[in-house]
């Protein structure tokens, strides 16, 4: 929360941005009043500048009154060289992996100390996904999350492994015990997680590399990894060399 943007220095610019980082993925729909207070800005203020918000197209209103993050956001979001590089060169590789495994297939890089997932294929089975194009996921509960704290810098992983927080039963959360899972991650080329995120869901990623760096990770979510891991593990791999050749 921004709590100095309602100072008399602060610009226009500036609180409308606040009232925009007021969202996040706990806080999806806000009333007026929790706009401003979590933007710390007088409501009045908050008013006029979401009316702006509103005509131009970053906000929306619904029909009980809230306010939703707007079409015209998403649409801006797309243009990002994160999104239109990496998830357009990766398509035809995720229908592939689809194809083969008819698994749900996930495409994502690391924001910071979270998973940013850019692009989704649903599977066939019915296994409990919480992840969505656009959300944000905690790195040590996810497959694709461990794959990219694996490759991280220790800075960000130090600062994961500082708030490692219990999704289910079985999320990891003893930082000892992430440590090893990262370093196997670095030796065995993948990483699993086994109903860490949702209960019901196993997943299994690999990294994708551009010139040696790992710049995303492409992961699949499906019931059990007991029978099938060498060969989605195979599979994930032919897709993540084939992206990382294109994006070369």
């Amino acid at each position: 929360m921004a709590g100095n943007s309602g100072s008399p220095g602060a610009s226009v610019t500036s609180r409308a941005l606040a009232l925009l980082g007021a969202f996040d993925e706990r806080h999806r729909r806000l009333t007026l009043s929790q706009l401003a207070g979590r933007a710390g800005l007088p409501v009045a203020t908050a008013h006029r500048l979401v009316a702006e918000l509103v005509a131009w197209g970053a906000l929306a209103r619904t029909g009980s009154g809230e306010y939703v993050v707007g079409r015209r956001l998403w649409d801006l979001g797309l243009l990002a060289p994160v999104q239109t590089g990496l998830r357009q060169v990766a398509s035809p590789f995720l229908h592939d992996l689809y194809g083969t495994t008819l698994a749900t297939v996930h495409l994502a890089v690391r924001d910071r100390v979270e998973v940013l997932y850019l692009d989704r294929l649903s599977g066939h089975a019915s296994v409990p996904v919480v992840s969505r194009i656009g959300s944000r996921l905690p790195l040590h509960a996810t497959g694709v999350g461990k794959v990219l704290l694996a490759h991280a810098p220790a800075p960000v992983q130090e600062q994961a492994l500082a708030r490692l927080t219990r999704v289910t039963p079985y999320t990891v959360t003893q930082p000892g015990l992430l440590r090893r899972q990262l370093a196997r991650v670095l030796r065995e080329g993948y990483a699993t997680t086994v109903e860490e995120m949702s209960l019901g869901a196993c997943s299994v990623a690999v990294p994708i590399r551009q010139d040696e760096e790992v710049v995303a990770a492409l992961g699949i979510v499906v019931p059990s990894l007991k029978k099938d891991r060498p060969r989605l593990v195979a599979a994930l791999q032919v897709a993540a060399q084939g992206v990382g050749r294109s994006l070369g």
